[in-house]
């Protein structure tokens, strides 16, 4: 169903491929900053996934975040552009989380980062939802990923002080 008075734009190789290179790209970048050094030697909380299952996991993620940034832009939309910053922002965040919590070894701090990725995620798929349902949807798995993130942190930080 398409809201009263929205237009989308034709569909745009070019943009879609831009969007989910810059967003896998800063995923990737995330990575080199922060790497995974030290994850085994950790005591781990419950529930914690072998290590092999992040880098899975969040590319899978990056590829649906791409997508909904795509569907905003290529909505007309006076919001657009500001969801779209706000976008950029919340993965801003989210690339500088690895540094924090691998590299520097600031778990706590990383968990408090955590949450504000979280009220970015949730502010950014609110802005989505109001332009385009289906881009807010591919958020949800971010969220939840993130949020489980949030649990798996504190609990790093607990059994590692």
């Amino acid at each position: 169903m398409v809201a009263a008075g929205r237009r989308d734009r034709a569909f745009h190789l070019g943009a879609l491929l831009f969007f989910e290179i810059l967003t896998l790209g800063v995923g990737m970048l995330g990575g080199l900053l922060g790497g995974m050094s030290g994850f085994d030697t950790l005591r781990h909380p419950p529930l914690t996934p072998p290590g092999w299952v992040f880098p899975v996991v969040w590319t899978v993620l990056y590829l649906l975040m791409g997508l909904a940034a795509y569907l905003i832009w290529n909505t007309y939309d006076i919001d657009g552009p500001r969801v779209l910053r706000l976008y950029l922002a919340q993965l801003a965040v989210n690339a500088l989380w690895p540094l924090f919590f691998f590299r520097l070894g600031w778990r706590l701090f990383a968990f408090f980062w955590l949450l504000l990725l979280i009220a970015l995620i949730t502010l950014t798929l609110t802005g989505f939802r109001y332009i385009r349902r289906s881009a807010s949807r591919l958020m949800i798995p971010y969220l939840l990923w993130t949020l489980f993130a949030g649990y798996l942190n504190l609990g790093f930080y607990l059994l590692n002080t």
